[in-house]
């Protein structure tokens, strides 16, 4: 089974630890990709950091984060399950896994990255500001350039996908035929079901936690259902989605 999941804009820097090693990372038929985006978003931001504020969508206050893009290579590493800090990311908690569950989360997750393609939870990574919307000089729009190459990646191998990313990472990758889309819903007043906004970072990140520490690994659609029953959750599952009801 893969667990897609989108990163977070808010992230962690490390404050020592090793510099940044493309050839340490998982997938690394993406190498040659990341060296591409890397070199385009470092010459950019210490190029042309009026230009770099623009392209990445910041505000004024936040030139250092344009600093830190510049510095990628040389800025300290950590695990990619302690750099990515977002709501999601709160709720899964990958920090706390360790042992067993750390090893079934490093090899059910895979996140999407506007810089690095893939990185799995354990993958060495930096602290950077880039959105998969963006289009980078010298690069193009990063969802139709990363596309191709982690389509292919994602299909080889992976089993049962499950396919929780959020617009515009959505655009990064063609799932798989047969992939699992999450869709989280509440209970109204009237009992009628609606579409949760506010709380639907954290139920996916609690969501993916369950699927992804498991002992038992689903291989089918209806053994999701089942998973996230028996962990207390109301699932059902529409066709190819996975549907998901909050918890108070």
């Amino acid at each position: 089974m893969l667990i897609l999941l989108p990163p977070s804009e808010s992230k962690r820097a490390a404050v020592r630890g090793k510099h940044l090693d493309l050839g340490a990372l998982s997938h690394p038929a993406l190498t040659a990709h990341r060296e591409r985006v890397i070199g385009a978003l470092q010459t950019l931001c210490g190029q042309d950091p009026a230009a770099a504020i623009d392209v990445l969508g910041l505000g004024p206050t936040q030139f250092d984060l344009v600093v830190a893009n510049a510095e990628l290579t040389r800025t300290p590493t950590a695990p990619a399950r302690s750099v990515y800090t977002g709501v999601l990311y709160a709720a899964l908690d990958l920090p706390s896994l360790a042992g067993q569950e750390l090893r079934r989360a490093n090899r059910r997750i895979c996140i999407a990255s506007a810089l690095f393609g893939l990185v799995r939870p354990t993958d060495r990574i930096v602290a950077y500001r880039l959105s998969g919307g963006v289009k980078l000089p010298g690069v193009g729009p990063l969802s139709g350039f990363w596309c191709p190459a982690v389509s292919n990646e994602v299909a080889v191998g992976s089993g049962l996908v499950v396919d929780m990313l959020s617009s515009p990472y959505a655009g990064m990758v063609t799932v798989p035929a047969g992939t699992v889309t999450v869709k989280v819903w509440q209970d109204g007043p009237g009992g009628q079901r609606t579409a949760v906004s506010h709380f639907n970072k954290a139920t996916k990140g609690e969501v993916a936690r369950v699927l992804a520490t498991r002992p038992d690994e689903p291989h089918k659609p209806a053994e999701l259902v089942d998973v996230l029953r028996d962990a207390g959750w109301r699932a059902e599952l529409d066709g190819l989605r996975l549907d998901v009801w909050r918890r108070d």
